[in-house]
Order: structure tokens, then C-alpha cells, then sequence
């Protein structure tokens, strides 16, 4: 598979509600998660943070992939998508955010989101 595919292959289990079988597909022990919000190292404490996020979840109403490209030689792939959820405390949000991420052969090795965090 091509990282494009690779990518796409994640965000189709993201609409099927498998994030969690996504990451530990497709996330490798070494992983550097980073967003406006911080930095996460490390598969184990990742995985938690997606974990909670999920958690903190009342529905999930839909994803879309609005954009998958990449870099086959540089091992790089970036998806823009938009999300709409409602969460817990009953605040529905839509989220849009662009999400690159370095591959090491078949797993990702760091991730920057990038997003309004306003």
C-alpha cells in the first residue's frame, strides 16, 4: 500500500468508529503526536489521549475526508477532514483539521495535527 492509501485506509476505520484499531495498526512505539494543545510521546500515553477523547463522546455524527495526498518520496501523507460530534457535556461541535504524518515503512512515526484552537 502507498501512504496515501495507508492514510485513507485510516480515516475509512475513523468513519466506522475503529480509531482505536487504526492506531494500533497503523502508530509506532516511537510516535510524537503534536497539536496546538502539546506534544505526546510514545504509543502507550497517545493512545490513552485518543482513548479519553473518545470517551468524552456522546455521538459521533459524521467524518469526512475532504483531501489525502502525499509524498511517496518523502514518506509523508496529509488528510483534511471535518468532524461533527457531540460531547458529554452536550456542546456539538464541528472540528476541521489537516493531519500530517511521517511514516516509517508501515507505521507513523510523528503526526501534526493542525487546527483553530479558539
Amino acid at each position: 500500500m502507498s501512504y496515501k492509501e495507508k492514510a485513507q485506509d485510516i480515516y475509512h476505520q475513523l468513519q466506522q468508529g475503529k480509531l482505536l484499531d487504526a492506531f494500533d495498526k497503523y502508530y509506532a512505539e516511537q510516535v510524537v503526536m503534536t497539536e496546538p494543545r502539546g506534544t505526546r510521546e510514545g504509543k502507550a500515553e497517545c493512545r490513552a489521549y485518543e482513548e479519553q477523547f473518545l470517551n468524552n463522546i456522546q455521538e459521533f455524527h459524521s467524518l469526512e475526508i475532504n483531501k489525502v495526498g502525499s509524498n511517496e518520496d518523502e514518506a509523508t501523507s496529509f488528510v483534511e477532514s471535518t468532524m461533527d460530534v457531540t460531547f458529554k457535556d452536550g456542546n456539538r461541535v464541528t472540528m476541521e483539521q489537516v493531519a500530517v504524518q511521517q511514516w516509517e515503512d508501515d507505521h507513523i512515526v510523528h503526526e501534526r495535527f493542525y487546527y483553530n484552537n479558539a
